[in-house]
Parts: C-alpha cells; structure tokens; sequence
C-alpha cells in the first residue's frame, strides 16, 4: 500500500498573512489605479491633521477609504455624507487590522464639477454666517475724491474702467493696485490690496474685479477668505468680475454687484457732464418758481396792505379830518350865510336906533303943546 508523504504545512503569523496578502494587492497593477465611484458614508474629517476618513458604498457593498491631508489639501469642494463621488487611487492592505481600504488620491463629484459645487458649499456656508445680508452693505457714496481699482494692470478691464472714470468724472483720483486675478496667488494678492487700501482708508470706494473667463480663471474670486476681507473691510466695494452672467462669492459679498467692470466704473461716479445738465435744468426751475412765489407773495402784501388800510387808524384819522373839515365848510357857509341875512336889518338899525335917542326923546316932550303935557 501506497502512503503518500505530506510536507509539513508552514504556519504563519498574523502578520506575516497580512504581510503575504498587502503584498499581492500591491503588485498588482490593476490595483494601484482605480476608478471609484459610490455613495459617501461614516465620513470623518480629522481637521487637526487633515486627514479623511469615509466608507464608499453602493446598493450592495461597502468598502473603507481614506484620504491623507496632501491629497484632501486639493480639493476644491467639502466632501459630505451621501455625496456620490468618483475616487481615484490605490488599493492596499492596513496591516494592523488586516483591512484592505482604497487610498484616495483624488475625488470628483459624479454628476456635477468640482469647482460648481465648491462653489455652492461655499455660497451657502456664507450666507447662513450673514456675509450676504443686506443690512451690513454699504451706502456708495455719491461723489467719491478718490477711487480704489484693484485688478490686473494688463488686461481689457483696467483700460475700461481708467478711461470712464477719467471721462464721467475727471475730478475724483484713480489708486490703482496691480495684482494677479488668477493662479495660486491671485487670491492671497487680492486679500492683500483689500486690506492695505482699507487700514489707510486710501479711497472712498473700492473696485474689485477682472475680464470674463471660465470658473477656473475666475475662481480666485471665490476665495474664503477673500469674502472676509471684503465683508470686513471699511470702505465700500463694487465687485465687478466677468461679464454678466458671471457670479462669483465676492459679487455676493460685495457691497455692490456690477455687471461688467465698465459698468463698475459708471456705478462708482457720477457723470459730470449730466450733473451740468441737471444743476441747469435746477437752476432754471429754482429761479421760476422763486420768481412766482415773490410775485404772489407781493400780489398777497397788497392785498393785505389793502385791506389793513380800511381798518387802519391812520385811515380813520383821515376820514375824521375830511369830515371835520366838511363840517367847518358847513358851519361858515352857514354862519355867512346867516350874515348876509342879517345884514339889511343892520344897515337899518342905526336909523331906528337915532330916532330913540334919549335927546330926541325930550326935544320931542319940549315940543308938545302944554295941554298935552298937562294930561
């Protein structure tokens, strides 16, 4: 009878079997680059370290993920629970926990990009802390000494907004700040020109903006703490960035949102040219209805004047001395008249009178005959 001989099995240690299987999981190259995509879950953002810990599942399986804080550093948008996403990157073993995980090295939201929904996140994370609230804008004020311009000093966009200011109100000094408006450094450039023109309160507005472009080239204008620096500072902004379909975080945070940066320009000043025409067409009305009111004023004056005369004392006065004065007219018209009466009858008088003498009373008694003196 035959026996055959069996070689004794070789036992392994726990570590050593993890060892054995992250071995053949990373020599295979299928593995070491792989396309991902499920649903978030158990997702845990280490924010000391910068490291991410998820699940990425689907209708039937689960597997364990993590994302090291160089790569996470990358990300433009906020991974949250029940986001579906597409993952690249490896899979290995954790030799610690014999877990084989997926090592992620990059994440895209499936179904919408990366930058829209940053984007999104950031808007609403904002608007929830009040940056977008209406009661913190400030008034621009209407005619401004000096104008800050804070753009790239090559582009389209400075020429636009140099020449329209210079034209609509030459008066008001323009403070350019050169930056870069787009790249890896355009945000801290922008941050930067925000706050220098604020702590020496250079200007009494700020125009921030740049040309249009796609959401790459404007995505320094989405910046955190750009929206900040802008929510923050002192002096009022006009955001002008992109054409007019455009909008960025700091059209929102921005004290006032412009279309274009022509149009920033013409929203910042005033038109010289029709403020003439408007003090004109002023002056003219000021001067006519002046010239009204004086004269119902002066129709009114008379008016009063008029009637306080019939009331006046003076008047009364007057009138008693035109009546005192018709009756002292009367009374000599009457006392002449009176005289001339009496005046035959007094040129008759002295006759009568002379023939009752006292004398020819007794030359009268003389002549009579003595029998009537007798009687």
């Amino acid at each position: 009878m035959y026996t055959p001989e069996f070689s004794k099995p070789r036992v392994l240690s726990v570590s050593q079997l993890n060892f054995y299987i992250k071995s053949i999981i990373e020599n295979d190259a299928r593995l070491n680059f792989v396309f991902v995509t499920g649903e978030i879950s158990n997702l845990t953002d280490h924010y000391r370290s910068g490291h991410i810990y998820l699940s990425i599942k689907d209708e039937k399986s689960v597997i364990r993920a993590v994302m090291f804080a160089g790569n996470a550093r990358n990300l433009k948008f906020r991974p949250t629970d029940g986001m579906k996403v597409i993952c690249r990157g490896r899979v290995a073993v954790y030799e610690p926990t014999g877990q084989y995980q997926l090592y992620i090295e990059d994440m895209q939201p499936d179904g919408i990009g990366a930058l829209s929904l940053a984007y999104e996140q950031l808007k609403k994370s904002l608007a929830e802390k009040g940056l977008f609230a209406p009661e913190h804008k400030k008034k621009i004020p209407p005619f401004p000494n000096s104008i800050g311009v804070i753009t790239s000093p090559t582009g389209a966009a400075v020429q636009d907004i140099r020449n329209i200011l210079s034209r609509r109100f030459p008066s008001a000094d323009i403070i350019m700040c050169p930056v870069l408006v787009q790249g890896e450094n355009a945000p801290a450039q922008l941050i930067d020109a925000v706050q220098k023109l604020d702590k020496y309160n250079a200007c009494d507005v700020i125009i921030i903006g740049r040309g249009g472009g796609s959401i790459e080239d404007l995505w320094a204008f989405n910046d955190e703490n750009l929206a900040y620096a802008i929510y923050n500072c002192k002096i009022p902004v006009i955001s002008a960035v992109g054409h007019e379909t455009d909008f960025t975080i700091c059209d929102f945070v921005s004290d006032l949102r412009a279309p274009t940066p022509s149009a920033a320009a013409e929203l910042a000043v005033p038109d010289t040219a029709e403020l003439v025409d408007y003090y004109k067409s002023h002056k003219q009305y000021v001067s006519s209805m002046a010239t009204l009111k004086l004269r119902q004023e002066y129709n009114a004056l008379t008016e009063l004047k008029t009637r306080l005369s019939v009331v006046s004392p003076q008047q009364r006065i007057f009138e008693y001395e035109k009546s005192l004065e018709l009756c002292k007219t009367k009374i000599q018209h009457f006392v002449q008249e009176t005289i001339n009466k009496k005046q035959p009858i007094s040129q008759r008088q002295p006759e009568n009178l002379k023939d009752s003498t006292p004398l020819k009373f007794f030359q009268e008694v003389i002549r009579l005959p003595k029998k009537a003196v007798r009687r």
